[in-house]
């Protein structure tokens, strides 16, 4: 090639580059010290109000106090504000008046997981089971043969909520069966998303009975009898309980070189801490700061606790109301960082995806203009000021960028916060870290798109 072409395509030419090819020595040390901290909080919150105690607990070692309505605010003030302990926000109020807009990150902290039915206890052939209810996009076949443990809530009828933690660490785990390959021939037949039916997503409990031989339900009493000794609950608590079966699996290192994360819960754990780590490392930020971490995005954001109640609006407007300004007003001039996954390109599966335009690991956070499903149905679709507008913000902060869709137009598609926050009039673009085998019990994430994501969402406050 002739020097004058390369410098024409030099100039012209959209550059694709690995991110350790522009990495320096200085990131790469912060990197590995991030993705510590990161995976510190991802094992100690596996489900969304373990996230959330996680993150007040952060927050409150680094200043923030809890927000009450009516308190006075000034520049540099750090506050938080628990909703109904399964979403958190938090703010560090900027010098410029709200009017101006505040630039927010807002990510989800629930995950798919298996839920405990209602009544969700029975024994079957001297064995205890717990029938479950899946929660979000999973694929049901990777879900059995695999320790699972049990978290959650009991809420008793007098008020009291028992936080339950069964088969952390060395106690005993929990398994769902599945059926061996001898006599496996009629089901091997069957479709992947048939071969594991819904209601066979049965928890096994136990096995050993007590009292005397004859007598019903022997093993279901054993059950019953060390929930009662551990937790003082009965059956008929179960009505109002919130229990989650999730991998008991610990995050941990991945690959020869070490330079990815495997864990559960990185949809969309690692965007919101990515977002929750920036906010606490901000100093004074001209526009009001502002860390979103919801629930329920996995089932629609629907719910009191989902990005679609009026939480964030109540939130908002107290901010607004503080300096006497109106919300819409605020609105209408903020921005939004909708801080959510995107699906790295798989060599193993690549007839689904379209490369050009496909997220890479290690290859910085994916910008999505648009996510949804086939013709971008579900999605807020970022005007192209936006995206240049985030270009600009990150290029700036030398931060690891690159552009992508989920997959092939027709392949399927998916969604995140970032059209509700754009129902609000608030200009948002969807971007996060690319992840190998998403909504799977154990997914795969480069750390160097995590601390990407990071520096990303830290330049987006300071902007």
């Amino acid at each position: 090639m002739s020097e004058e072409m390369k410098l024409r395509k030099e100039k012209l030419f959209a550059k694709a580059e690995n991110g350790y090819d522009r990495i320096n020595e200085q990131d790469l040390a912060a990197m590995e010290a991030y993705c510590c901290l990161y995976r510190d909080y991802l094992d100690r919150g596996k489900t969304e109000r373990e996230c959330a105690l996680r993150t007040v607990q952060l927050a409150e070692e680094r200043g923030f106090r809890p927000y009450r309505r009516g308190m006075a605010l000034q520049a540099g003030d750090k506050v938080y504000t628990v909703n109904r302990g399964k979403s958190v926000m938090l703010a560090v109020i900027g010098s410029k008046s709200l009017a101006e807009g505040a630039h927010i990150v807002a990510a989800h902290i629930d995950a798919p997981r298996l839920d405990m039915k209602p009544t969700p206890l029975y024994e079957d052939s001297e064995l205890a089971y717990f029938k479950t209810h899946y929660y979000g996009g999973i694929r049901k076949y990777q879900w059995v043969t695999i320790p699972l443990e049990l978290r959650g809530a009991v809420a008793l009828k007098d008020g009291t909520v028992v936080h339950v933690v069964l088969g952390e660490g060395d106690e005993p785990k929990f398994v769902i069966n599945d059926l061996l390959p001898h006599l496996g021939a009629e089901q091997s037949k069957k479709p992947l998303g048939e071969a594991i039916p819904g209601e066979t997503l049965n928890i096994l409990l136990g096995s050993r009975p007590v009292g005397e031989s004859g007598e019903s339900d022997r093993v279901k009493l054993h059950i019953l009898e060390k929930l009662n000794e551990k937790y003082g609950i009965v059956e008929a608590d179960f009505t109002s309980a919130e229990l989650e079966a999730v991998p008991a699996a610990m995050s941990c290192d991945i690959g020869l070189d070490g330079s990815m994360i495997g864990a559960y819960g990185h949809d969309d754990r690692v965007c919101g801490y990515a977002g929750l780590q920036a906010i606490f490392d901000i100093a004074a930020p001209q526009h009001t700061a502002v860390c979103m971490l919801a629930d329920k995005e996995e089932i629609g954001s629907m719910g009191v606790t989902g990005m679609q109640s009026a939480a964030f609006d109540t939130f908002m407007h107290d901010l607004c109301d503080s300096q006497g300004v109106l919300l819409r007003e605020c609105y209408e001039n903020s921005f939004c960082l909708s801080a959510d996954v995107t699906a790295a390109y798989d060599p193993n599966f690549a007839e689904v995806y379209e490369k050009r335009n496909s997220a890479r690991i290690n290859y910085g956070i994916g910008l999505c203009k648009y996510t949804g499903a086939r013709g971008k149905s579900g999605a807020s679709d970022a005007g192209a000021e936006t995206v240049a507008f985030v270009r600009r913000v990150l290029d700036d902060a030398e931060v690891i960028w690159q552009i992508a869709e989920l997959g092939k137009v027709d392949a399927g598609g998916g969604g995140t916060v970032a059209m509700y926050m754009a129902n609000r009039n608030i200009a948002t673009l969807d971007a996060g870290v690319p992840v190998l085998s998403m909504h799977a019990p154990f997914e795969t994430v480069s750390k160097l798109d995590c601390y990407m994501t990071y520096k990303g969402c830290k330049a987006i406050y300071e902007a």
